[in-house]
């Protein structure tokens, strides 16, 4: 499916998210710090591999220029179901390899495409007290931005892909963006850089709004305004209030002055 126009990135009011939104950087963290121990596909299976799979696999070893003489002339020999057997046990050390590879050095930085949701709230928004980051997807950031799947069981790899083509991006995808069924709710997407605890700078026409928690004080919301008001003049802000008939938060555009712009228009 298509990328969404939008993308929502939820935070608490700490000093370190204020000062992402004065440096305009995105972090990509380690996945060894998600709170799903199943996230970044910990465990993944590999997909039974029919004859003609093994023989291609063989061939493409055959034909390889990384394999010594010795070990293509052990491979020509060797019987299919023994071959299987070798691949598949060589098709897990290369995933455990892959896995732990991504888990070390990749970083991670994850959005939603729902900026309402009551459980995103409580466990990323500061319990109502943060706010949320709506991001435009027309920015580069998201050209390589990836759908997580959501799944009752671990994902399945193909041998051949494993063995001949693991680096590939639709692989890397499967793996890493795979996560139970029970965090549907998130709709989420991932973007992934080479190099864990990397900052990405992004240009202030990126973010093109604020959502404020129903609980957020009025201190803590007026120093996010004057942060992003002083370096994005078309940022729009949304003030959250709990509906009184639903579960669900409502949400109104708000504007905003500085107190010294206001006393010069008059208003205080």
């Amino acid at each position: 499916m298509p990328n969404p126009s939008y993308l929502y990135k939820y935070e608490s009011f700490t000093t370190q998210s204020l000062l992402n939104l004065k440096e305009q950087v995105l972090f990509f963290g380690s996945p060894l710090n998600f709170n799903d121990p199943y996230d970044s596909a910990l465990r993944a299976f590999i997909e039974d591999s029919s004859d003609e799979d093994v023989e291609r696999i063989r061939e493409y070893y055959l034909n390889s220029a990384e394999a010594s003489t010795e070990e293509k002339s052990k491979i020509a020999q060797i019987s299919i179901a023994e071959l299987r057997v070798n691949f598949v046990r060589g098709g897990y050390l290369a995933l455990e390899e892959i896995v732990q590879d991504f888990l070390k050095k990749r970083g991670v930085t994850c959005f939603s495409e729902s900026n309402d949701n009551l459980l995103l709230w409580s466990h990323y928004g500061g319990r109502y007290k943060g706010f949320c980051l709506e991001f435009s997807t027309s920015h580069s950031l998201f050209e390589n931005i990836f759908q997580v799947n959501y799944e009752k069981e671990f994902p399945k790899i193909g041998l051949s892909r494993l063995l001949t083509e693991h680096r590939d991006t639709d692989l890397i995808k499967k793996l890493f963006c795979t996560k139970s069924e029970a965090w549907r709710y998130e709709r989420e997407w991932r973007a992934i850089h080479q190099e864990a605890g990397t900052k990405f700078h992004y240009p202030s026409e990126c973010l093109t709004g604020v959502y404020f928690g129903p609980d957020i004080d009025e201190q803590s919301l007026e120093i996010i305004c004057l942060i992003l008001q002083g370096q994005n003049e078309s940022i729009k802000f949304w003030r959250g209030t709990r509906s009184k008939v639903e579960f669900k938060v409502n949400f109104e555009q708000i504007g905003y002055r500085s107190f010294l712009e206001a006393k010069r228009l008059g208003l205080r």
